[in-house]
């Protein structure tokens, strides 16, 4: 079973739900799920392998790593790895 995030049009773009569904080697099925939805889909993995960390709702995503981000717990954080850090 694999597990795929739903994301609004927001830049970045934020997880509003996430499914069980089926897996890719049967298909390609973050396509099929995106226009069955008419949403972003995209998917995710609770090992952490797939895009960094498992999405969650409220979540983002952010394009240019290929990783999902919970939310960022404050000013003055950057993302290092797929873990937001203090800066310096």
């Amino acid at each position: 079973m694999a597990h795929y995030a739903f994301l609004d049009d927001s830049t970045p773009p934020v997880v509003t739900e996430v499914i069980a569904g089926n897996e890719e080697s049967t298909g390609d099925w973050e396509t099929f799920y995106s226009n069955a939805r008419g949403q972003r889909c995209l998917r995710t993995s609770y090992h952490g392998n797939i895009r960094g960390n498992y999405a969650g709702i409220g979540y983002i995503y952010l394009e240019d790593l290929d990783i999902f981000m919970p939310p960022c717990p404050g000013e003055g954080y950057v993302v290092e790895g797929a873990t937001w850090v203090q800066g310096q």
